[in-house]
């Protein structure tokens, strides 16, 4: 089975600040340790919403809304993650996969290359860069109903202006936990869970056995982003 873990973001890293050494040391050992027992099969952080979109589908009419943006729903229904050479290229392709999904709501970032937080020097060669493309979750995800056969994510195009990298479904949240750093310690919640307000800041995707065993990894993740809060979701 797979699980995507995911941390929320607050106003730190919504102000744009990078990571330090220590942070990027910690995460990279954990995820080392991860791969090391093959079950890393994913991770990513993302930039601060100032550097997105949201886009609103309502009866075929859209609305964008440039970031940052306040916590509304950001209960998380999947995600692709694109290359593109910009945003509008991005918020083009989310709109056809949009209109072929019906209502719903994204959210557009870029996701966090090594050069955006000093890790390494930008290649002299990248024209493009990467964005996740997050779908919220509405009534019939949360059900569980499947797409329809219309309702596929928006074709590749031949034009090289981007490419799909991933794409991933998460189940209902009735099947997953919140783990919270609070005064009392690490408290865990089951799912469903009627909303969140927190937006996502980065995620791991890993191979488990059961929700139990995700845990585990959430429990040592938490600490390790120093988060308040992560989500624990399965994957399709």
């Amino acid at each position: 089975m797979r699980f995507i873990i995911m941390h929320k973001t607050n106003a730190h890293w919504e102000s744009g600040a990078a990571p330090g050494p220590e942070l990027i040391a910690r995460v990279g050992a954990l995820l080392g340790e991860l791969a090391k027992a093959g079950r890393l099969l994913g991770a990513e952080g993302l930039r601060a919403s100032s550097q997105g979109a949201r886009l609103r589908f309502n009866a075929g009419a859209a609305t964008m809304i440039d970031g940052p943006f306040e916590g509304d729903n950001e209960l998380p229904a999947g995600f692709s993650i694109l290359r593109a050479r910009s945003m509008a290229d991005t918020i083009d392709w989310a709109t056809r996969e949009a209109m072929a999904s019906g209502d719903l709501e994204i959210d557009i970032r870029p996701v966090t290359e090594p050069w955006d937080i000093g890790m390494r020097p930008t290649p002299p060669d990248v024209t493009t860069r990467r964005y996740m493309v997050l779908r919220k979750a509405t009534a019939a995800t949360e059900a569980g109903v499947k797409p329809s056969s219309t309702q596929r994510p928006a074709p590749e195009d031949s034009t090289g202006r981007r490419m799909r990298v991933v794409t991933e479904t998460m189940r209902p949240s009735s099947r997953g936990r919140r783990y919270k750093n609070s005064s009392n310690g690490l408290t865990m919640m089951d799912g469903p869970f009627a909303e969140t307000k927190e937006l996502i800041g980065g995620y791991v995707i890993v191979s488990a056995e059961s929700l139990d065993d995700a845990g585990q990894v959430a429990a040592q993740y938490i600490k390790v982003v120093e988060a308040d809060e992560v989500d624990v979701r399965e994957l399709e």
